[in-house]
């Protein structure tokens, strides 16, 4: 297989070096001769963040912004592969991830993303990710995980870098504009920890806030200052890359 068959797998980063020391073998492992390579897009972690994922041999970029806009555009205008995958650090894919991408590539799909469980038992997130299957307005969320062929990444013009929060949601807007966008019935595994260090009620109330004043077209900055006032700001996976 030619490197331009292959995947390039992108995680933006900020001090998240618990998950990365599962995370990148996992990807190692399954994703084998199909990912032609690992990158992580650093944003100024101060843990062993970068130091783990130098020792698994992924690709370490450092982005002079701390926003998940801007890191993720940073490791797509580095990248190798012609398919990328973009893949927050505190979800796993699913095990096979990388032959089910290029299948459905090969079938036509050349964007898309996939359903998604938590990682702990509980009925109301249950509710949550029994959502996910739908092809809807609210799918293509970044905890999803997103594949896309690089061209037509770039034709796009990657993520909107005035994004602070939802440009995952602003970029799945775009791709509809253009092409057909898929939801794979595979089931991912996405990380509960908001809800745990928050509470369901305030987890949703903030997405709720945020996906409205989205759709209203209020000034990304606004609506991640709203966001916050829901949340537990100390939340890494909030302050840096939500």
């Amino acid at each position: 297989m030619t490197e331009s068959n292959r995947i390039s797998v992108i995680i933006p980063c900020v001090d998240e070096e618990d998950n990365l020391k599962e995370l990148i073998p996992y990807l190692v492992k399954h994703g084998g001769e199909l990912v032609s390579e690992i990158i992580l897009v650093d944003g100024g972690s101060i843990d062993n963040s970068i130091s783990l994922a130098n020792s698994f041999g992924a690709r370490v970029l450092h982005s002079s912004v701390r926003n998940r806009a801007n890191q993720l555009n940073l490791g797509a205008q580095s990248a190798k592969g012609n398919v990328f995958y973009f893949v927050h650090a505190d979800t796993r894919p699913i095990r096979d991830f990388a032959q089910v991408i290029l299948t459905n590539m090969a079938e036509g799909k050349q964007v898309g993303c996939f359903r998604y469980k938590f990682d702990i038992e509980n009925r109301l997130l249950k509710f949550n990710s029994w959502f996910t299957r739908f092809n809807g307005v609210l799918s293509g969320g970044g905890d999803q995980s997103l594949f896309i062929k690089k061209t037509f990444f770039d034709s796009l013009g990657g993520f909107d870098e005035s994004f602070c929060i939802m440009e995952d949601f602003e970029l799945v807007r775009r791709i509809r504009q253009n092409s057909d966008f898929h939801v794979l019935p595979e089931e991912m595994t996405v990380s509960s920890r908001k809800y745990i260090e928050n509470s369901w009620v305030k987890v949703q109330l903030a997405n709720l806030t945020a996906f409205s004043l989205f759709l209203l077209k209020v000034k990304p900055s606004r609506i991640k200052s709203l966001y916050l006032n829901f949340l537990n700001k100390r939340i890494k996976s909030i302050t840096v890359v939500e």
